[in-house]
């Protein structure tokens, strides 16, 4: 793993560190190419349940590090073997079993956002701003990825993003939906972290199995498929129900063992 993706663990939630604040935690090819690999050691600690992703100091991710395109995107086919590996970064923290929190202050701009909308969900500090700028660069932004963006935000408002590259505020982010939740950034730890361990508390299978789901819906699926059909009612056959059921008929907390 490169110095400038950082991960820790503190019980069940890992946290996964951009750590480059002397440019505001910019993306380096490097980083895009280890993130897939910091994922995956995640996914299979059977200890984590929730990955939280936050940037070192004072800001979330500023994008793609744009002193490296002149090299490693001077010609179609660097552009090409550079947007597989963000492309790559995103889809693994997208399919990673376990949800997944961007705790966002400052700058989230670019590849920054990217990885955040990657993300289960957005919790931002009340003065964080972000934005998606490949119309400054002469850029177009992957398939993936905008079809994330329309997920979050709608098509109407995700052309406005696109066609205008402005920046939004925390506030008008929330509006549209492109975070969950505002926090003071005094607070913005402490409510994020408060969150992952309320998800840590629920139901393993509950949880894994909602967001299997959800994706497919989000993917355009209509109709379930033979995994979405057999998730709801595989889950009855697991000790997480069993134990659910007892702990209400006992009116008591459940605690759930199945990782």
């Amino acid at each position: 793993m490169t110095q400038a993706l950082t991960l820790s663990r503190d019980g069940e939630i890992a946290e996964l560190v951009i750590n480059q604040p002397s440019k505001r935690n910019a993306m380096s090819y490097e980083m895009w190419e280890a993130l897939p690999k910091v994922v995956a050691e995640v996914d299979a600690d059977e200890s984590v349940k929730v990955l939280v992703v936050r940037g070192a100091g004072d800001h979330f991710c500023a994008g793609a590090d744009i002193s490296e395109f002149e090299t490693r995107r001077a010609t179609a086919e660097g552009a090409r073997r550079y947007g597989e590996h963000v492309e790559h970064a995103a889809h693994s923290l997208g399919e990673m079993r376990k949800p997944s929190i961007a705790m966002i202050k400052g700058f989230c701009i670019g590849g920054g956002l990217e990885i955040a909308l990657a993300c289960d969900l957005r919790f931002a500090a009340t003065t964080a701003t972000l934005g998606i700028t490949p119309a400054k660069l002469g850029l177009v932004y992957s398939f993936s990825s905008t079809r994330q963006l329309v997920t979050a935000v709608g098509p109407s408002f995700a052309k406005y993003i696109l066609f205008s590259g402005e920046r939004l505020s925390a506030q008008e982010a929330l509006r549209v939906h492109l975070v969950d939740q505002l926090v003071e950034p005094e607070r913005l730890e402490a409510r994020t972290l408060e969150f992952a361990s309320t998800i840590c508390s629920r139901s393993q299978v509950s949880v894994r199995g909602a967001k299997r789901i959800i994706e497919k819906i989000a993917a355009g699926m209509d109709l379930p498929d033979e995994e979405a059909a057999e998730l709801p009612i595989t889950s009855v056959d697991s000790e997480d129900y069993k134990e659910g059921v007892r702990a209400f008929l006992e009116k008591r907390p459940p605690l759930f063992r199945v990782r």
